[in-house]
């Protein structure tokens, strides 16, 4: 792997699963990686975690709850009161609900955090990855896209909330949101693609109950990858020198996957843009 050294990265979603891992390869290729978490104990045994396998990490910890944009806005700053270059954003924390719920902003949850969160934290960011030699902007996504359908009439789900479909559409919307992106970022040092890590063995679902907690937790014994084969997609984008000039792809196993035709539709993507800039009041 090309050495990190002398660059800055910020993971989200980065005390459990794919994020640590990611956080971890990030500081042990030489980054100095801040880490941004909602809970500050998780955030303090992340570090310790990552110290234990590498010693001379260099690390930062932002604490914020992502699925509130006021929270997205305050870890921003924070970043930015320490910094004004960033050569990496991980995008990579997200959830799936059974339930409907609403932030205390009125976003439903896993809109909220899964799309909004992505959308606003790389808008207020987007100036300290321009000052990068060659910024990155990896998100990730997910083959669950493919069971999501973008409703203009109903971006909240308060009609027919089923979870994994909901959560599907987040996913892609992730990838819509990286081809609009990347459209926005030609003529920039900056590039943006999204990634499906596989199924893996994480926390995915633990906000859940009932019979889906068994399924995902029965299903996790049975079929997933660990979380270091699930953050090698987001390792990759984030450091080779392969996919340096690579925007506005979404990747499998390190390599170019099409998706299906809704996520390449650039005309929802430049909708939910337009949708997202509003509900994020930019």
């Amino acid at each position: 792997m090309t050495r990190l050294d002398g660059q800055i990265a910020l993971v989200t979603g980065a005390t459990a699963g794919i994020g640590l891992v990611t956080a971890r390869r990030l500081a042990e290729l030489g980054a100095e990686v801040f880490l941004v978490g909602r809970d500050a104990s998780r955030l303090e045994a992340a570090v310790r975690t990552i110290r234990a396998a590498a010693p001379e990490a260099r690390l930062e910890t932002l604490q914020g709850d992502l699925s509130l944009m006021s929270e997205v806005r305050r870890v921003a700053a924070a970043f930015h009161a320490r910094h004004d270059r960033l050569d990496i954003l991980v995008n990579n924390a997200g959830a799936v609900f059974d339930t409907r719920r609403e932030t205390d902003e009125g976003l439903e949850m896993t809109f909220a955090l899964n799309h909004m969160s992505y959308f606003l934290l790389t808008h207020l960011l987007l100036d300290t990855l321009k000052a990068a030699p060659a910024g990155r902007i990896v998100s990730v996504a997910s083959a669950a896209h493919r069971q999501g359908r973008v409703d203009f009439d109903d971006l909240q789900s308060k009609h027919g909330y089923l979870h994994m479909r909901v959560y599907g559409t987040t996913k892609l919307m992730n990838i819509l949101f990286t081809r609009a992106l990347a459209q926005r970022l030609q003529g920039t040092r900056v590039t943006a693609n999204c990634l499906h890590p596989g199924f893996v063995a994480s926390s995915f679902g633990d906000a859940t109950q009932g019979f889906f907690k068994f399924v995902v937790a029965w299903s996790k014994r049975l079929f997933a990858i660990d979380a270091e084969a699930g953050a090698a997609t987001s390792v990759y984008l984030a450091s080779d020198p392969g996919v340096a000039q690579t925007s506005g792809e979404y990747f499998v196993k390190c390599r170019v996957e099409k998706g299906n035709a809704r996520s390449r539709d650039l005309d929802v993507a430049a909708r939910l843009w337009t949708e997202s800039v509003r509900l994020a009041g930019l």
